[in-house]
């Protein structure tokens, strides 16, 4: 079974900002790969290269994970050196778990990742307002 990771995204509202974010961001000619830079390189990455995800916790609780493609070492204009998270520009939307703030990323066992939504349970119809207040009320 693939490690994951789950990380905070902040500024974001819903699923769809997070979406919208990063077409523009790869339309605006910012690179072919969508990417995420993190301060620490993980030191487990190997168990999730082209296996595990990148879980996103959006405005309190998991909502979305994207495939992590690799990850890369480099060094930014200061001078200090960083971690680049490749992902797959996919978005496979996951049943809503709450969860507390954090600072940087964690490791996500398989058995503690949430499950994706799947074919018949289509929530995206739903405003994201209202998935969540389901998801705190247990109902989701």
């Amino acid at each position: 079974m693939p490690l994951h990771m789950i990380k905070l995204c902040v500024g974001v509202d819903s699923v769809e900002d997070l979406e919208a974010h990063v077409r523009a961001r790869l339309s605006a000619g910012s690179g072919v790969e969508q990417t995420h830079v993190t301060r620490v390189m993980p030191k487990r990455a190997a168990e999730m290269v082209g296996a595990g995800s990148l879980f996103w916790v959006i405005k309190g609780q998991v909502q979305v994970r994207q495939p992590i493609l690799r990850f890369d070492a480099i060094r930014t204009e200061d001078g200090v050196e960083r971690c680049r998270i490749v992902l797959k520009p996919d978005f496979v939307r996951t049943w809503p778990v709450p969860k507390r703030p954090f600072q940087g990323w964690r490791y996500l066992l398989p058995a503690e990742a949430p499950a994706d939504l799947g074919e018949g349970a289509d929530l995206s119809e739903l405003p994201s307002a209202l998935r969540r207040e389901l998801a705190e009320l247990g109902l989701l």
